[in-house]
């Protein structure tokens, strides 16, 4: 028994030997010589030029495809760039607008809560003032009492002023209390 997925160790080392490179004799390079060809009469001639022409066209051509491709594909970039810069102005604009409408809104509470305290403290004043004279004019003709007291170990001192008009009643008294066994 013994895991499959385990390898066994070989009982015999190998040895690696290793071998010298093989040497390739070198031979001199001989230069490729042109191949003659035979001269051209007029009418190959003038297929070769019309043949290169024709090639030259072509590359142009590519050429300017590809240039006027790109030139495309800066302008579109161009036209995208100004249409995010726009689109950011007039963010900018609104955004603007709704803070300055904001600073107006918050200003005109202002004023109205300033506008309401000040009738709110002349409410104040009004009312103060009318019950001052009310209270001075109904103690001068139904009267009024005024008193004071202090309490002791042992007693009360009592203390009362009547105010009727032009007359004034004054009582003091001794009130002694209980003594509790």
């Amino acid at each position: 028994m013994g895991n499959k997925c385990c390898k066994k160790k070989p009982e015999k080392e190998e040895t690696v030997t290793v071998k010298e490179p093989v040497k390739i004799p070198e031979e001199p390079v001989k230069p490729i010589k042109p191949k003659k060809t035979p001269p051209l009469d007029d009418v190959q001639k003038a297929k070769a030029i019309k043949i290169q022409a024709w090639w030259r066209g072509t590359l142009v051509r590519r050429t300017l495809l590809h240039a006027s491709l790109r030139a495309w594909i800066i302008q579109n970039w161009w036209r995208q760039m100004q249409v995010n810069l726009l689109k950011r102005q007039q963010l900018a604009v609104v955004q603007t607008h709704a803070w300055q409408l904001w600073a107006v809104v918050k200003l005109q509470s202002w004023v109205r809560m300033w506008h309401i305290r000040q009738g709110y403290r002349r409410l104040l004043d009004a009312t103060r003032i009318i019950q001052f004279h009310w209270r001075w004019h109904s103690c001068h003709t139904r009267g009024c009492f005024w008193g004071s007291y202090e309490i002791t170990a042992n007693q009360l001192d009592l203390e009362l002023m009547v105010f009727l008009g032009s007359q004034i009643c004054r009582m003091t008294d001794c009130i002694p209390f209980p003594i509790k066994d």
